[in-house]
């Protein structure tokens, strides 16, 4: 026998229709989950790669939830070296494979429109897996599943002015130029910070989400502003984690001189907040495999989704609230 499932692509809350396409065949009367790879909904996952504990808790979620015992056969494609024309060629192949749909997390956010129109021609629906694409035009992917950044940063701005009642100045440390969420975080902080006059920018620069690289990055910024920075507001936990590096080897104690804000909420992190060389940590939780395969799912079946699918996450400002999350972080 045969199955067909169709897909719906989603403006805002509006349906802009549905477009149809077939899966292969089923034989026997097996079940998707019970026999061959050609029963299977194939899924093409162009990824990121490694990228740090975050990349690497939500990519081997994606992993463990599109598993051939829930009836597809995932196709795990990651970047070499964080390079796009590594993921735009994984990207084309699987539109020329003919897989039935993509989930796509995007090592640069430009750049994309040729590949999503190519999948769109193909009938093939695309889901955006944490990071949006610029600009941001809906009509070429069906939903973007990801934690809201400018919410996220926007708590830390919050949080900064609370601990900061009379000002201070502050560092930022970013990711790559050119990513979605790097931006996003920029615009949550500078929606707040900006209102803050007392809040002085020392500066901001990339340390590509690196511990290694934001060390170096903050040792040169501490030394050249006479030690004289109270907040770093890290896009990264692990860039957070480099700052206070920078700051223990600058004779300074992290928390009480300088106070770090980090987002991602790994386990390292909330480890650090609970030894209080961090002071607050902002979680951008990883984990929405599930929510990806139920969106996969609806999308087959011709049913809408919205254009953006939130992830809840939450926030740590104190060691206490890290310790009691510690034994359950899975990441």
């Amino acid at each position: 026998m045969s199955a067909t499932r169709r897909f719906t692509q989603v403006l805002g809350l509006a349906a802009a229709g549905a477009l149809a396409f077939g899966l292969a065949g089923c034989s026997g009367g097996a079940s998707a989950a019970g026999g061959g790879d050609d029963e299977l909904t194939t899924v093409g996952f162009v990824a990121v790669g490694p990228e740090g504990a975050w990349r690497e808790a939500n990519e081997a979620n994606i992993q463990d939830t599109f598993t051939k015992e829930a009836g597809f056969d995932l196709k795990y494609a990651p970047a070499t070296n964080l390079d796009q024309k590594s993921q735009i060629d994984a990207f084309t192949s699987f539109v020329d494979e003919g897989v039935d749909v993509i989930l796509l997390s995007a090592t640069e956010g430009s750049g994309w429109e040729d590949s999503l129109e190519r999948a769109q021609e193909a009938e093939i629906p695309v889901i955006l897996i944490d990071r949006g694409i610029e600009p941001d035009d809906t009509d070429l992917y069906v939903t973007r599943i990801a934690p809201d950044n400018n919410e996220v940063s926007q708590g830390v701005a919050d949080w900064a002015v609370g601990a900061f009642p009379d000002g201070a100045n502050y560092f930022v440390l970013e990711g790559p130029a050119g990513v979605s969420v790097v931006n996003e975080r920029n615009e949550g902080w500078d929606e707040v910070i900006g209102s803050e006059p007392s809040f002085v920018k020392v500066g901001a620069q990339t340390a590509n989400w690196s511990t290694e690289e934001a060390k170096s990055v903050f040792e040169t910024v501490l030394k050249s502003n006479n030690n004289d920075i109270q907040v770093v507001f890290a896009q990264n936990d692990e860039m957070g984690l480099g700052a206070i590096q920078a700051v223990e080897e600058a004779g300074l104690v992290p928390g009480v001189d300088v106070k770090i804000a980090t987002i991602d909420g790994t386990k390292a992190a909330l480890e650090a907040l609970a030894d209080n060389k961090l002071s607050f940590v902002a979680e951008y939780n990883p984990l929405f495999g599930e929510t990806a395969l139920d969106v996969v799912n609806k999308v087959l079946d011709g049913e809408s989704v919205d254009s953006y699918i939130i992830v809840p996450s939450e926030t740590f400002d104190s060691p206490e609230a890290a310790a009691e999350a510690l034994p359950d972080r899975k990441f």
